[in-house]
């Protein structure tokens, strides 16, 4: 039987020198944040260079994890914040992938098509930060309190951002009624 080595035991090898187990990690992980640095990179380029850089910075800060955050938490953290220096660097205009409609089983496949394209230009026309907030919360599941962690704001923050972007979208449905 295959036991499975928690997120804290793998930073605890890796703390105590095995690269091995900090490998492990990015295999666990890469996925969801490779996912959160695509909805605000847009580039494949881009991502990469960003990932490998948030990977570069958790390995080389993986001895100051506290453990007052799971690790993908802390890992997200670091992946957002790399992400916001690099559209601080080179702003990008481009519209995001919209994988965040999920769409129902009795939508047909032009209904979905125009979901996604309504889903990606509504997250096109909000902030990095708040397109952030609300892939962390409403994509990925986190409630307040991770995605405050993950984006280094305050709860209320959290809160506010998510309010900005239902604001957003209901002035844009006002507009197209």
């Amino acid at each position: 039987m295959q036991t499975t080595t928690t997120d804290t035991a793998l930073v605890e090898r890796v703390q105590r020198g095995d690269h091995h187990a900090f490998a492990e990690l990015v295999r666990r992980h890469d996925r969801g944040l490779r996912a959160l640095a695509t909805r605000l990179l847009q580039s494949p380029e881009r991502v990469d260079d960003a990932l490998q850089e948030s990977y570069l910075k958790a390995f080389r800060r993986i001895g100051t994890f506290r453990r007052d955050a799971t690790v993908a938490t802390w890992l997200y953290r670091i992946t957002y914040n790399t992400c916001l220096d690099e559209l601080r660097r080179r702003p990008s205009a481009a519209v995001p992938d919209a994988e965040l409609d999920r769409p129902t089983p009795e939508r047909g496949p032009a209904e979905r098509a125009v979901a996604r394209l309504e889903a990606a230009d509504m997250l096109g026309r909000l902030t990095p930060e708040v397109r952030a907030t609300v892939v962390v919360v409403h994509g990925y599941g986190y409630d307040y309190a991770d995605a405050s962690r993950i984006l280094g704001v305050p709860v209320g923050t959290v809160a506010s951002r998510l309010h900005r972007a239902r604001r957003r979208v209901e002035r844009v449905d006002a507009h197209a009624a």
